[in-house]
């Protein structure tokens, strides 16, 4: 390549399947979509890897699709994480601020003070999201450094998650040849590529409906309020589907993407679709609307469990601007005008943005969370090349550019 720009990765591994974007990070933070890679994942259960050898085997093939497409080597990724393990909390922590104005040495005190809970051995902080600083009681301080004052408080939103099922991502990434070089939540990820900044700060709800599992985070006010992973997702229905019309399961994954639709829809459920059948018995004609009877209830099902999650958290009423929908369930029609019903909010898809280039294959829901990830990555790139031009401060704006990438 001509360009003197640099390379950013990301690996998104799914429970349906196992994305590979690649970008080129122009000098003037243009991100401009190269390669991707897609392929199905095997060895992996509602986002949690079961099966070493067969995850790494199709990462393997994403990654090569990617490089080929590219035409770069791929050696490092920013790769997401899901599944049920994820928790977020709220946390907070207090300091006092050493001499007259907040420094950044002030801002990693009060962001380890609210790092400082108890978790289980098992676990590990993912992420700490600041909300707001709070300074001798006034509040809603997003920018502190350089104000004056005595207290010094963070009010933060705190992600952990297995640290076996991190480790077990990064293995598999390791054996591809790929250096992780952060594991970012994939609903954190999502939210990069598909929630607008006025979104964020109106108060937004993102449902990405995956394969396995449907991620939640609430916004509002421009930081992270909530986080929620329900092991419910579009797997789910296929299996429903198979089971409803007594059908392979590649062949009700197929009839779901074709003809499925979370809504009865008066003008197409007269017509009919071919349906296989086990066992080697004949194909059958059933109604469409035998299919959208089978959709509909495990959809408002799980959006249903989405608004019981938010109305326990607290958190529906903030959600001004409306829910966006992302993931490949996404994709299913009349998701939207259901969703409208259970959440009585405007509802919208969330395509991904924010690359250029030939974008046209990667604006799609099931896109979103492999694009957040090269955002996230293009963020923490030009975080740290802060920290390098900062000559005393270097060090110190290195430890705490974690808490800042998906703030700023």
């Amino acid at each position: 390549m001509k360009s003197k720009g640099r390379y950013i990765a990301g690996l998104d591994v799914g429970t349906s399947f196992v994305r590979v974007i690649v970008v080129e990070h122009g000098l003037s933070g243009e991100l401009k979509l190269l390669g991707v890679g897609e392929v199905p994942s095997r060895g992996l259960r509602k986002g949690v890897v079961i099966n070493i050898e067969a995850t790494v085997a199709a990462i393997g093939e994403a990654l090569e699709q990617a490089e080929a497409m590219a035409g770069v080597k791929v050696t490092s990724v920013y790769a997401s994480i899901s599944g049920a393990h994820l928790k977020g909390f709220q946390s907070n922590g207090i300091v006092g601020i050493r001499g007259k104005e907040v420094s950044l040495y002030d801002i990693e005190r009060v962001m380890d003070a609210a790092r400082a809970v108890a978790i289980p051995m098992d676990r590990e902080v993912l992420h700490v999201l600041p909300q707001e600083y709070i300074i001798d009681d006034q509040d809603g301080i997003r920018e502190p450094i350089g104000m004056s004052g005595v207290r010094l408080e963070a009010r933060a939103h705190m992600i952990t998650g297995a640290i076996a099922s991190a480790q077990n991502i990064v293995k598999c990434a390791n054996r591809c040849g790929l250096t992780v070089k952060d594991i970012v939540a994939s609903t954190l990820a999502a939210g990069s590529s598909v929630v607008a900044k006025e979104e964020q700060e109106l108060g937004a709800c993102l449902i990405d409906l995956g394969g396995g599992t449907t991620d939640v985070t609430v916004y509002f006010g421009g930081s992270v309020q909530h986080t929620a992973v329900i092991s419910v997702g579009g797997a789910h229905i296929t299996n429903d589907i198979a089971a409803g019309l007594r059908t392979p399961i590649a062949a009700a994954e197929k009839i779901k993407c074709e003809f499925g639709s979370a809504i009865k829809n008066a003008s197409r459920d007269h017509e009919t679709i071919e349906v296989s059948s086990t066992g080697g018995r004949p194909p059958r004609l059933l109604s469409r609307l035998v299919l959208a009877e089978i959709i509909e209830p495990r959809v408002r099902e799980l959006l249903e469990l989405v608004r019981e999650d938010l109305e326990d958290a607290g958190v529906l009423d903030i959600i001004a601007s409306g829910i966006i929908l992302t993931g490949g369930t996404a994709n299913l029609d009349g998701v939207v005008e259901l969703a409208e019903q259970v959440f009585e909010l405007p509802v919208r898809t969330g395509k991904p943005f924010g690359l250029s280039g030939v974008k046209e294959m990667i604006e799609q829901p099931e896109f979103s969370t492999a694009v957040g990830l090269v955002v996230h990555g293009a963020r923490a790139v030009k975080i740290r090349s802060f920290g390098e031009n900062q000559g005393f401060f270097r060090r110190t704006v290195n430890r705490v550019s974690q808490f800042f990438v998906e703030h700023f």
